[in-house]
């Protein structure tokens, strides 16, 4: 494996669901210690400042470090643990799968179980099967065998997934690519980015919680006060069976992907056209996206004090949401390269122009 093979399998096989990014977020700090001074909201937010050749303008790069998990919420007495999920989980992909929980007392390896379909009717066989109806089993038969393991209620719960090469081997699987593929593009471009290399001062942002409402960008924007922000997620990729073009025409090796609108934010058109523009120059191909049923954290950091002009840049990804999610190489390269093309440009008579309407 090369270096950004290994960042991605560190970062993907890291534990960290929403309000328990202890064990990635210990990661990230030591990709990050040697890039710039480190500093912390208190959410547990990292924000690693790396200056340039002028202390403004002020440039937010924002990848938030936890993924989607679960909690244990119940133990019955018959030793079975009921959960709630932590972030968007779409039943369908929830049976069958090995789940890690995180106890005081250490790991504790468990599967996602229900009622078994030979015991089903005919009509409950034809009906997707709801979490409420799931279960966590870690072989226990009692509530003392399961409090003996540590198991106790508000523990996280992780997705167990190992980071694989593919046949393709510019083809990676693993869990949590949501969004620790942004955090990685963020450490990559602070890594190979001369200080001599940008007209700014950076602040890479790894922030917790976005999965459950976009929590620490809000406290950490706070912190960095930020000019301009672009914002590094994974996007969906539509090219897989099922989806129209008109859905989602985002494809694996069809490069970074512009989010053009969501749920909860247009994005800034002038430094929307940068990025445009700089992909064009830069020969780096471009693919645009929509999301009308989400969100990233750029709907509350673009809304910060007066306003900041705020871009997405995403690295197609099939399959999110789920233990196991497809990445191309390629895409993953060009975003890291049109991420530092855009830096380049943006020294302050760039940023005055962005922020002007007139």
């Amino acid at each position: 494996m090369d270096k950004t093979e290994l960042l991605l399998k560190e970062l993907t096989e890291s534990h960290g669901v929403p309000g328990y990014e202890a064990g990635v977020r210990e990661v990230i700090r030591k990709y990050m210690k040697p890039l710039g001074a480190i500093s912390k909201d208190n959410m547990g937010s990292l924000i690693c400042k790396k200056p340039g050749k002028s202390a403004e303008p002020r440039v937010m790069l924002a990848g938030h470090m936890d993924e989607i998990g679960f909690m244990v919420k119940h133990i019955s007495s018959d030793g079975f643990i009921r959960f709630t999920t932590l972030g968007g989980w779409w039943d369908h992909v929830l049976l069958g799968q090995r789940v890690l929980l995180k106890t005081h007392k250490g790991d504790v390896i468990g599967v996602i179980g229900a009622k078994p379909p030979h015991l089903l009717s005919q009509e409950e066989r034809t009906k997707l099967l709801q979490r409420k109806n799931m279960y966590i089993d870690i072989g226990s038969s009692s509530l003392k065998e399961v409090e003996k393991a540590g198991v106790r209620a508000g523990d996280p719960v992780v997705p167990v997934s190992e980071f694989s090469v593919l046949a393709n081997p510019r083809t990676y699987m693993s869990k949590a690519f949501d969004d620790r593929v942004g955090c990685a593009v963020v450490i990559k471009a602070l890594e190979t980015l001369p200080a001599s290399g940008h007209p700014n001062t950076l602040f890479g942002v790894a922030t917790v919680q976005e999965e459950v409402g976009v929590r620490g960008a809000s406290t950490s924007v706070e912190m960095v006060n930020p000019d301009i922000a672009i914002i590094l997620e994974s996007d969906i990729a539509g090219d897989v069976p099922g989806i129209k073009p008109d859905e989602s025409s985002t494809k694996l090796n069809g490069g970074p992907s512009l989010l053009l609108y969501d749920a909860r934010m247009i994005p800034n058109l002038k430094l929307r056209d940068l990025v445009v523009d700089t992909a064009k120059k830069s020969k780096i191909p471009l693919q645009f996206t929509t999301m009308e049923g989400g969100a990233t954290d750029g709907s509350v950091i673009h809304l910060h004090k007066h306003g900041v002009p705020t871009v997405v840049l995403g690295v197609p990804t099939r399959h999110i949401h789920s233990h196991n999610a497809i990445i191309h190489r390629n895409d993953f390269d060009n975003t890291v390269k049109l991420l530092k093309a855009v830096l380049q440009r943006l020294d302050k008579k760039k940023v005055d122009e962005i922020k002007s309407f007139a």
